[in-house]
């Protein structure tokens, strides 16, 4: 068992899947961290307005760089190689 309950790797990729109690500690609070700790990609999913926001960090910034709705492929980074289906929104 390991002796912490974190990961002390930085990861490549975050998805947070927002509620209406979480949105604002996952689009603020979080996205903040994960861009304080150098996190290059972040995607948000809205699976009540059914949307998926992709983040891309940019000069120690997050910039909205994609932003799909409904059904339907997208090909995104960091996964932009394959073609997803939004079908599970």
């Amino acid at each position: 068992m390991p002796a912490t309950a974190w990961f002390e790797v930085r990861p490549d990729w975050v998805c947070e899947v927002i509620s209406p109690s979480s949105m604002r500690i996952d689009r603020v609070r979080k996205l903040r961290i994960y861009a304080r700790e150098g996190v290059p990609h972040a995607w948000i999913i809205d699976p009540l307005r059914r949307t998926l926001e992709v983040f891309t960090l940019q000069s120690g910034v997050f910039a909205l760089t994609h932003a799909f709705e409904g059904d339907g492929n997208v090909k995104s980074p960091p996964f932009d190689a394959i073609e997803l289906e939004l079908l599970a929104l």
